[in-house]
């Protein structure tokens, strides 16, 4: 028999870096040189913070450069990027570099910058992760617990795994596979979390687990 799940929860707490970029070329350096839990901010925390709001907005990086900087092309190479296809922040983070170094610093050789007071300020996120005080060992009680854990636990297990390249696409996948369930492990997997809400992720795994009851 497979160990229980332990439900966790997702505490955040941001934090100013200090750094920040005016133009393309200093955004490109502070992307390089940031901690992950930066690169993790600004294209991820949005996610959780408006779970019933539009579940794919654009990243701070695409919506800064095309906003504060005019450099609309520029803004919407950056927002192409599909966060769900990177086994990790690194290669995130490197995706986003080579975006910016394939682009001229200068437009006829004067550097654009942004206006004053509109800079990109560089924020990370110091990460808590906490029992929300449930643990199963079914997927009847597992079921139950999906319909009252918070949607910040729901998030921490659906989404966190795939961009720390853990190994799978999330947790409850990974825990119905040891319970035996691959049933069900299949179905989690081909979710795409990143196409709806948190609260509507909610919704499909319960309609999943009652397919396979």
């Amino acid at each position: 028999m497979a160990a229980p799940l332990t439900f966790q929860i997702q505490l955040t707490l941001t934090e100013l870096l200090g750094r920040r970029a005016r133009s393309a070329a200093e955004l490109r350096d502070g992307i390089r040189s940031v901690p992950r839990s930066s690169i993790y901010y600004h294209t991820h925390r949005y996610l959780l913070q408006h779970v019933r709001e539009s579940p794919e907005p654009p990243n701070d990086f695409a919506y800064w450069t095309t906003n504060s900087l005019g450099q609309h092309q520029l803004g919407e190479s950056l927002a192409s990027v599909n966060t769900v296809d990177f086994l990790g922040l690194e290669e995130l983070r490197d995706r986003f570099v080579s975006i910016l170094e394939a682009q001229p610093s200068s437009n006829d050789g004067v550097c654009v910058l942004s206006p004053e007071g509109l800079e990109f300020h560089f924020l990370a996120c110091r990460i808590f992760v906490v029992p929300a005080g449930l643990t199963v060992c079914s997927l009847p009680e597992f079921r139950d617990a999906l319909t009252r854990i918070p949607a910040e636990s729901l998030y921490y297990h659906m989404f966190v795994p795939r961009f720390l390249g853990a190994g799978a696409p999330d947790d409850f996948s990974r825990w119905f596979a040891a319970q035996g369930r691959t049933d069900v492990a299949a179905a989690l997997t081909k979710l795409d979390p990143y196409a709806m809400t948190v609260e509507g992720l909610r919704r499909k795994i319960l309609d999943i687990l009652d397919q396979h009851a």
